[in-house]
């Protein structure tokens, strides 16, 4: 693939963190600021504005609900926050301990998160009503979770080294995957129908269908420690290399590029495509990546 041509947008806190991303129904990028605790929305003309947060609260990822609104998790203090995108803030408190990491919208209409420190999956109606599924793994650290196509919800186990299913009644099902110590953590719905998901500690992408049939794909770079990923509407993904200050793509065929950022050290983690192809990604040193493929 030809390089894509590659700028960013600086937050004006440049100690905010930006760690996850997503565009919300306004057209416009909402991005959390894991250090600083705000949201920030980024329109598409550059213009940035932040909405405060408690520090303490650490948002990570942040998805657009079912209701027009933006969901996050606060890892740091076990809630689910809610943004509108006219700025009106709100949140729901789940379990003491529970930790949330990745969140996305389910089949049901409700929201679904991973709680990293307590070994659930659970699930929030848009009226706060919450649920906690147990899964069947202790110490597993589910990471993110993505809706599958099968009315299910997928997820990844960072320290079990499995990606896992759960139905919308709480049923789970795991899939221990080929490589010891891979450490899964992004995953997302391909347009192929398959989930694709990165191997931090192994510095792979890997692929499973629905029926449970696994592919990895090492990275030319195996200490690149790839983070997020996110499906390419024309087939492929795009995903972070957090180690390596890259941006990289992978066809539905397995080849791999990727593209140096600008800024050193700049620490891409979440990611969000538009409908126009756009890519943008969110860099912890302070600023958003936004790149338009070629």
């Amino acid at each position: 693939m030809p390089q894509p041509t590659i700028r960013e947008t600086a937050l004006p806190d440049p100690d905010c963190g930006p760690y996850g991303i997503a565009a919300g129904p306004d057209g416009a990028l909402w991005a959390t600021l894991v250090r600083s605790g705000g949201i920030a929305r980024v329109s598409a003309d550059g213009t940035v504005r932040v909405h405060p947060g408690d520090p303490a609260s650490r948002p990570l990822v942040v998805t657009a609900g079912p209701d027009g609104a933006l969901w996050f998790t606060r890892s740091g203090d076990d809630r689910l926050g809610r943004i509108t995108t006219a700025g009106a803030a709100t949140s729901v408190a789940l379990p003491a301990g529970t930790g949330p990491g990745g969140i996305a919208a389910g089949p049901d209409g409700a929201l679904w998160y991973a709680g990293m420190s307590n070994d659930t999956v659970g699930r929030v109606d848009v009226d706060g009503t919450h649920t906690a599924y147990p899964l069947p793994v202790a110490g597993g650290f589910p990471s993110m979770i993505t809706a599958g196509p099968d009315e299910a919800l997928w997820f990844t186990l960072n320290q079990a080294n499995a990606v896992g299913r759960i139905a919308c009644d709480g049923e789970a099902a795991l899939h221990p995957l080929p490589t010891a110590a891979a450490g899964p953590v992004g995953i997302t719905l391909g347009v192929d129908g398959a989930l694709w998901f990165v191997e931090i500690a192994a510095g792979q992408l890997c692929r499973i269908t629905t029926d449970g049939r696994i592919e990895e794909f090492p990275l030319p770079d195996r200490a690149a420690r790839p983070h997020a990923i996110v499906a390419d509407p024309a087939g492929g993904c795009w995903f972070t290399e957090w180690a390596a200050n890259r941006i990289g793509h992978v066809t539905a065929a397995g080849r791999i590029d990727a593209y140096d950022l600008p800024t050193p050290g700049s620490e891409p983690h979440g990611l969000a495509v538009l409908p126009d192809g756009t890519v943008h990604a969110a860099l912890e040193s302070g600023a958003i990546a936004h790149l338009t493929p070629a």
